[in-house]
């Protein structure tokens, strides 16, 4: 199967709003696809779609060739998503076992509890389990009936960075095996890290559509950053007068600034005895390319490909 999941002219209303205006996506089997995109942007409402929890108001879509219901309930498709608890008054081991058995052909207990790092705690009831604890249950949940396509919605919510670390290469491992995942995020230095491709969803229609790499690359321009001495809303105000400046974003002393010439911008904030200490110079981040794309793209226009 090379086609996972296919959206042709995908149009979803909620009566007088429209969720999803008109998409096309192709997701090929054993990619690793980020889904990004501010709240409202209509990611959610593309994963009901392929889960088969919602029907489109109009167009096709198609999920491992097939009706999305069928594929879920056929043991296809996994999903780790934030919504909903974990059923009280059961041992992890037990509850994860539980949902095994609901799959025609599951993986072992044994590998799902120990690839999901669930095994030191095993025995411990759920409702004594911490936040991260319980994100790592619902991956060994998703993963139960060995699925084809997997949807993952935050799945590093909680976790440290050992954990977050250790997830993804577990994902990396299954995707490596043909499998499609498909995950969204807030943490976009792990989408620039691990996705194989990057989608962006504003306003129900896909804006940019590429790998890291050309994302950051159509967003143009450098990054200056810095830790302003005095800052306030009047020196705000004079950073964005600077030469080649496009955008500047302040958190409490941190500066960044994006730029389309940073040359131009560094001799201005040095000529105007800006008082500031560790400068870096680089260029764009995912988030800077993110945050260009969400407020500066047309509608229904996509900018990467």
């Amino acid at each position: 199967m090379d086609e996972a999941v296919r959206f042709e002219g995908v149009v979803k209303r909620f009566g007088e709003t429209v969720a999803l205006a008109g998409v096309d996506l192709t997701l090929r089997s054993g990619q690793m696809v980020a889904l990004l995109g501010p709240n409202g942007a209509g990611k959610t409402t593309a994963v009901s779609l392929m889960l088969g929890l919602r029907q489109a108001t109009s167009g096709t879509v198609r999920v491992l060739g097939g009706d999305p219901g069928a594929a879920v309930r056929a043991g296809r498709v996994g999903a780790m998503l934030q919504t909903g608890g974990l059923p009280p008054g059961l041992r992890v081991s037990e509850l994860v076992n539980f949902v095994r058995r609901l799959y025609p052909r599951p993986r072992p207990l044994r590998d799902l509890l120990e690839g999901a790092g669930c095994a030191p705690f095993a025995d411990r009831l759920v409702e004594r389990l911490s936040g991260g604890q319980a994100q790592r249950v619902r991956f060994a949940m998703a993963m139960a009936g060995d699925p084809e396509l997997l949807f993952l919605d935050e799945p590093t919510t909680g976790f440290d960075v050992e954990a977050r670390r250790r997830f993804w290469a577990e994902i990396r491992a299954f995707a490596g095996g043909g499998r499609t995942v498909l995950f969204a995020t807030h943490y976009l230095e792990e989408a620039d890290a691990v996705a194989d491709r990057i989608v962006v969803v504003q306003r129900g229609r896909i804006v940019a559509d590429g790998t890291g790499a050309a994302l950051k690359a159509a967003a143009g321009g450098r990054v200056v950053r810095f830790e302003w001495l005095h800052a306030g809303d009047a020196g705000l105000r004079s950073l964005e007068g600077l030469p080649g400046v496009d955008t500047v974003d302040v958190d409490g002393a941190r500066v960044r600034i994006r730029t389309a010439d940073s040359d131009a911008t560094v001799r201005a904030l040095c000529a105007a005895g800006v008082p500031f200490r560790d400068m870096e110079i680089g260029g764009g981040d995912l988030e800077s390319a993110f945050l260009a794309l969400v407020g500066e793209a047309p509608a229904g226009e996509a900018v990467v490909r």
